[in-house]
């Protein structure tokens, strides 16, 4: 039986029970080299056409982001980081009443994007690589998502051993739940890092053992969308993945997912609803 959670959370003018049904968080990459649609919207005309074509499709968060991090990625400079991602957020919020998500891990990135209107902050470090991150998160009344990592972007695939990974990973999301509970923020999002420091085993065995992070009692997003763990299963580059990464979503919401991150919402949107009927039938 996959434990329900029943929380309803508040972004901004949005109010979800993000046990009711599965969210789709559509990914905005305005970065040129990000693995799976570098450069194609790195224009802040084209972030934004695509960011309300997402709205469309059904998106009920948007994830902008301004740094690629994928394996081996370099750091981008802050303000570089900041000049890619707080006009295309300021639009946005302007033009959607869908709550924004700023993924970065910097938290002066954060501070300016929550003020440009974003009200999630999606730190791939689960709140470990900067101290200030919880105090900006928790004084903007924002909403984060703690996510695992095994190292840095740089050198996360470099050490990809696990004495017990289910374990580990558990073991980093509480510590930064207990950051984010001591910088009183309340609500709270984990994710367990699907590619982020993981083989394609490893990857396999998070979405098959998905249930196990419901023993936090906070919703659990997972991002497999168009990952390289699909590619090697299938032998396909980024821009084939739709039906891996369709395979992944279903099972893991099957597996108890709340909020998925996706590339390709329209279909994925049809995926969850479909899943959901079969879940709650």
């Amino acid at each position: 039986m996959i434990q329900t959670i029943s929380k309803v959370y508040k972004f901004g003018s949005a109010q979800y029970d993000l046990g009711a049904r599965t969210f789709i968080m559509g990914v905005l990459n305005v970065t040129p080299d990000s693995f799976s649609d570098g450069g194609k919207y790195f224009n802040i005309e084209a972030a934004l056409k695509r960011g309300l074509e997402m709205v469309e499709e059904g998106a009920d968060f948007i994830d902008v982001g301004g740094e690629s991090t994928r394996p081996g990625a370099d750091v981008v400079p802050l303000t570089e980081e900041i000049n890619r991602v707080i006009p295309v957020i300021e639009r946005l919020a302007k033009t959607s009443q869908v709550p924004i998500s700023i993924d970065t891990y910097k938290s002066e990135v954060a501070e300016q994007a929550l003020n440009a209107g974003a009200v999630i902050v999606n730190d791939i470090s689960g709140l470990h690589f900067d101290q200030r991150m919880a105090d900006v998160v928790s004084r903007n009344k924002a909403t984060i998502i703690l996510m695992h990592i095994k190292g840095t972007p740089k050198t996360m695939q470099t050490d990809l051993r696990y004495e017990n990974l289910i374990e580990e990973v558990c073991a980093y999301l509480k510590e930064g739940i207990r950051l984010a509970q001591d910088a009183k923020i309340d609500q709270i999002i984990v994710d367990p890092g699907i590619g982020f420091g993981k083989t394609v085993e490893h990857n396999l065995e998070i979405i098959r053992c998905l249930k196990d992070f419901k023993r936090f009692d906070y919703p659990v997003l997972v991002g497999p969308s168009r990952k390289s763990f699909i590619g090697k299963i299938l032998d396909l580059p980024p821009d084939q993945r739709l039906e891996g990464t369709a395979a992944a979503v279903a099972v893991s919401i099957m597996n108890g997912a709340n909020i998925v991150r996706v590339h390709d919402v329209q279909q994925m949107k049809r995926i969850t609803q479909m899943v959901d009927a079969i879940r709650h039938a």
